[in-house]
């Protein structure tokens, strides 16, 4: 009695098996998308005033052009923060290894303007809101390997959520 249920469930079991070896497929090809073609990410905070939201858009960022190098001083991209790596900021680039930037210390005071050279292999990001971000105005110029991806799109405003 017991091997032919055995035979009775064959059709089963193989047809759960192939819907799991499916979902097994669908999500690999989610977690490769995300790691390395593009990922979606949410802003928050005033740093980056007035280009994103206050309390939020949904962008989409790409993930090729840091892989190949592709970056450009004016874009917006996803970093790991120097100072907690658990979290992914998001900051305009304005130099990249070579380049001579000049900034602003406190705009508060009197504006005393300093200029660095960043080293190679790294890159100088600030936040658009001047008088409200953290950047690398307090932390210095950023390794290259902690730039993330570049935003290419913004999904939608916080009005949407």
């Amino acid at each position: 009695m017991g091997l032919e249920n055995l035979k009775q469930l064959t059709p089963f079991i193989k047809e759960a098996f192939q819907q799991t070896l499916l979902v097994a497929k669908f999500l690999c090809g989610i977690h490769v998308t995300n790691s390395y073609i593009c990922t979606f990410a949410l802003t928050q905070g005033p740093s980056m005033l007035p280009t994103f939201n206050l309390t939020g858009d949904l962008v989409l960022a790409e993930r090729l052009s840091t892989r190949f190098e592709k970056m450009q001083r004016g874009d917006v991209v996803l970093v790991r923060s120097p100072e907690n790596p658990r979290k992914i900021v998001i900051k305009r680039l304005m130099g990249m290894g070579g380049d001579t930037v000049r900034y602003v210390v406190d705009h508060a005071n009197n504006g005393i303007e300093h200029t660095i050279v960043v080293p190679d292999g790294h890159v100088w990001i600030e936040g658009d809101n001047k008088f409200n971000t953290n950047d690398s105005r307090n932390f210095g110029p950023v390794p290259y390997g902690l730039v993330q991806g570049r935003v290419f799109w913004i999904v939608s405003d916080s009005s949407l959520f």
